[in-house]
């Protein structure tokens, strides 16, 4: 193929790339509005990198003096649409953009290539890398985002056919959990992740893969202690990312402790928590902040919270409970990512109630509860009683949340923003807290108002008197509390 002078002939001549924008309504033969048959793929769809619309970055605020100090690299994503319709192939590289984009990145464009499977051995076939290595050139991409977890040979081959970055989903969310961890706890387990990720990937040229002294060697190397195997470069580097990743396991080991004993002080006065999950981007920090005043960072951005924040408030009757605002979620999200923050995820598998957020607003809001069950199944939580908070009411169609209300029976719909449905959310949360078992009835002296407080933050109470010889109440309370006013009980 010979290469092209500029980016015009290069997309319409030798790429093949084919325009959403000037596909002809009336050919519904070229098959990108209808579920895939992996079995009779057309030829020219299987040889084709299909252009996604609306790809590029728009940088239209921001001046040029201004774009050269962000110095935003210039990325071209790449997906490969292996199953399901066309538009959950354009959602994926459209979710991709905006991952990129999370990371500092300007997004040049965007590429599909159709395939029953990704290729072995480049992801999206030798023939197409080198179209796409001419739409790099041609656009002065410097990186190339895949839109998939690329294998250790894939990522080898495609830096070495490109002559330029390479980078993965995985990768690109490593990078933005990177940017934004803020805690010990939370860089300590982004790090684990990313050190993880890396140890598979290591890789080295030419002398880099030499054999190096072992034992004690001069400046010169060689002589005695100088001769034998030695270990390899990667070797070296392997052994030195095992030993720091054994390091920051103890450390998160300690911080999961902390963390334990906080959450089992929580238990010992039977306080009820409630942990706010969903996709991220869907607005828990806003929702949190709408239930409890609570004032923690809201951000129109993915992954704007990775440390949970977890506060305290309190029911209609005086019943304290908690809210804790999670990790955001996202399809395909790192396996390296849920065991490095399974110690946080945690508080959503011991939570006794789950409000699962979800973006009313987002074009397929189904497909972001089902990448989110999966992430509960796996940390466990998959059991906890959950209620479907629709969010972003006043953005969302009233027509695109019919198919979810229809689906989830139990759903709500709320606009953390406007505060529409947020009462009736905090009713409906209340009603689902767990309701202490032990019914109770004392006379409790004037001097024991302590008592008083921690039946009505702990407990529930039925009725309140206050008499001559005291402060008589029926209440129900749970086991240790009930233990605690024994020598209080009123006998019949």
């Amino acid at each position: 193929m010979t290469t092209q002078s500029n980016a015009d002939e290069v997309t319409d001549g030798d790429l093949d790339l084919i325009q959403d924008d000037v596909l002809d309504d009336e050919e519904p033969s070229s098959g990108y509005d209808r579920e895939l048959n992996t079995e009779g793929l057309e030829l020219e769809e299987r040889q084709a990198l299909r252009r996604v619309v609306g790809m590029s970055t728009e940088l239209t605020d921001i001046s040029e003096v201004e774009y050269r100090k962000l110095l935003l690299e210039r990325v071209l994503l790449v997906g490969v649409w292996t199953d399901g319709s066309a538009e959950d192939a354009e959602n994926s590289l459209a979710e991709l953009k905006l991952l990129a984009e999370t990371a500092g990145s300007e997004v040049l464009d965007g590429v599909i290539q159709r395939r029953k499977k990704p290729d072995a051995a480049t992801y999206i076939g030798s023939g197409k890398v080198a179209d796409l290595r001419n739409l790099v050139a041609a656009l002065g991409a410097d990186t190339v985002i895949a839109d998939g977890e690329l294998a250790p040979a894939q990522l080898r081959n495609l830096e070495d056919k490109l002559k330029v970055k390479v980078v993965d989903r995985t990768a690109l969310i490593l990078d933005i959990f990177a940017q934004h961890a803020k805690s010990k706890e939370g860089k300590a387990q982004v790090e684990l992740a990313q050190l993880q990720y890396m140890k598979q990937r290591l890789r080295g040229w030419g002398g880099n893969l030499s054999r190096q002294a072992g034992g004690r060697v001069g400046a010169a190397g060689g002589g005695i202690g100088g001769r034998g195997p030695g270990e390899t470069k990667i070797e070296t580097d392997r052994r030195r990312i095992n030993t720091k990743i054994a390091k920051l396991r103890r450390e998160l080991k300690d911080l999961k402790g902390t963390r334990a004993t906080m959450r089992q002080e929580r238990r010992r006065h039977s306080i009820p928590s409630v942990a706010i999950a969903g996709y991220t981007n869907a607005g828990k920090s806003s929702l949190l902040n709408s239930m409890t005043n609570a004032g923690v960072l809201v951000e129109n951005a993915l992954f704007a919270t990775l440390d949970p924040t977890t506060r305290r408030t309190t029911t209609s009757d005086g019943r304290v409970y908690t809210f804790t605002d999670t990790v955001g979620f996202v399809r395909h999200l790192p396996h390296d990512i849920v065991e490095a923050f399974r110690s946080t995820l945690e508080e959503v598998a011991d939570a006794d109630l789950l409000l699962h957020v979800v973006d009313g607003s987002h074009p397929d809001p189904l497909a972001q509860i089902n990448a989110v069950r999966e992430v509960l199944t796996e940390i466990g939580a998959s059991d906890v009683p959950e209620i479907i908070v629709i969010n972003k009411a006043d953005l969302a169609d009233p027509m695109a949340l019919a198919p979810i209300l229809h689906r989830e029976t139990g759903a709500i719909v709320v606009s953390a923003h406007t505060g529409e449905g947020i009462d009736k959310l905090r009713t409906l949360v209340e009603a689902s807290l767990p309701i202490p078992n032990v019914a109770v009835e004392l006379l409790l002296p004037y001097d024991r108002g302590d008592l008083v407080s921690r039946i009505h933050s702990e407990g529930s109470v039925d009725q309140l008197e206050h008499t001559a010889d005291g402060t008589r109440l029926t209440a129900r309370v749970h086991a240790d509390l009930a233990g605690d006013l024994t020598q209080y009980a009123v006998t019949a």
